[in-house]
């Protein structure tokens, strides 16, 4: 499969185009309104949460709720665009009237106005470098999530902490600190992909493994810094002897490697982490150069969230539930849904063989 996705954070919408799809499958519009709606919670947020309200509008490659095959192709529209059509219209926008030239740390800013020439302005960066894209990849992952469904395989997420703290009060506390201070605060999210029949990726080259799948989807997501297959990098501290999942003749007791050996699932609950950095607009702004005139100054700050991360973790959730579904195509191929259903079925009937 492959997902297109296009738009600016301001811009008149956010548009997608999902290639792959089997025909067959029946979808539900308002789930995936409810993907939506689940990106944009999560203690922490923004001024923005309260503009928008994001809903997904077919274009194409649906007929009667079920898809035919061609691109999927949708549309979620940019509220606030109403405040900024000035600045960003395609035909008369100008965007120096929200000009950007004090740099901000840890965004795609000062690189890309290099890159692409933008002399001291990173407006269009910034439009483009938002994550307000993922709104985008969680409507495609909550399409795919269905055909998972009917797959009988499911894709859940999960917080496990917000700068070290797990428990919800103290998570609480540490973010309003960090607000009345103006800095903002990371954490880490775990995903849980359940029902993956086993074989799907393969070892006999380098980009068919299927952890190298995850860890590409999981790493294009803004903020992610680090990307963990089951105990990951503490694996790295353990002997051999306590590092990997024994076998035995009715189950595994353990799933240390998260359900991954070789570059191919083995039956177990594939288990994955990604660490999000802290969102590096800070409203007390970190050092930085202004670019119109060379001079020290502090980094802009634009409209964000102080913690992201819950939301970060629906976006993580439904990035896998894509990379999921490209990985069961391209293992099992199949043009119809029934066609997919029927390859999976036959593969888990052979593992229980195995048993």
């Amino acid at each position: 499969m492959r997902l297109l996705t296009a738009g600016e954070s301001h811009g008149r919408c956010l548009v997608g185009i999902l290639e792959g799809l089997p025909s067959g499958a029946v979808i539900d519009t308002e789930k995936v309104n409810e993907e939506l709606a689940r990106r944009q919670q999560g203690y922490g947020r923004g001024g923005r949460m309260k503009i928008e309200t994001d809903r997904v509008k077919v274009l194409s490659g649906m007929v009667g709720g079920k898809t035919l095959a061609d691109p999927f192709a949708f549309e979620i529209e940019n509220r606030d665009y109403a405040n900024w059509e000035k600045v960003m219209s395609p035909e008369s926008g100008d965007i120096s009237l929200k000009k950007l030239s004090a740099v901000r740390p840890g965004h795609a800013d000062l690189t890309g106005v290099v890159k692409y020439g933008f002399e001291d302005n990173a407006r269009p960066v910034l439009e483009r470098a938002s994550a307000r894209e993922t709104a985008v990849r969680v409507a495609a992952g909550a399409v795919c999530k269905q055909v998972l469904a009917a797959l009988g395989i499911t894709v859940k997420g999960e917080v496990l902490h917000i700068c070290g703290k797990t428990d919800e009060r103290d998570i609480h506390a540490a973010i309003d600190e960090a607000r009345k201070n103006g800095d903002t605060l990371g954490g880490e999210g775990r995903i849980t992909v359940s029902g993956m029949p086993a074989g799907v990726g393969s070892y006999v080259q380098y980009d068919r493994k299927l952890d190298a799948l995850f860890a590409f989807h999981l790493m294009s997501i803004q903020s992610v810094k680090a990307v963990g297959v089951g105990e990951g990098a503490a694996l790295a501290y353990k002997k051999g002897s306590l590092a990997h999942d024994e076998i035995f003749a009715d189950r595994r007791k353990t799933n240390r490697a998260g359900g991954i050996e070789g570059g191919m699932s083995n039956g177990e609950d594939i288990v994955l982490t990604a660490s999000f950095k802290p969102i590096p607009t800070l409203m007390k702004g970190l050092s930085t150069v202004d670019l119109s005139s060379g001079q020290a100054a502090r980094a802009a700050s634009e409209r964000s969230d102080c913690c992201a991360v819950e939301a970060a973790v629906v976006v993580a959730e439904n990035v896998v539930a894509f990379a999921t579904l490209d990985a069961l195509i391209n293992t099992f191929g199949g043009d119809t849904l029934d066609e997919l259903k029927a390859r999976v079925s036959e593969r888990r009937a052979k593992c229980a063989l195995r048993k």
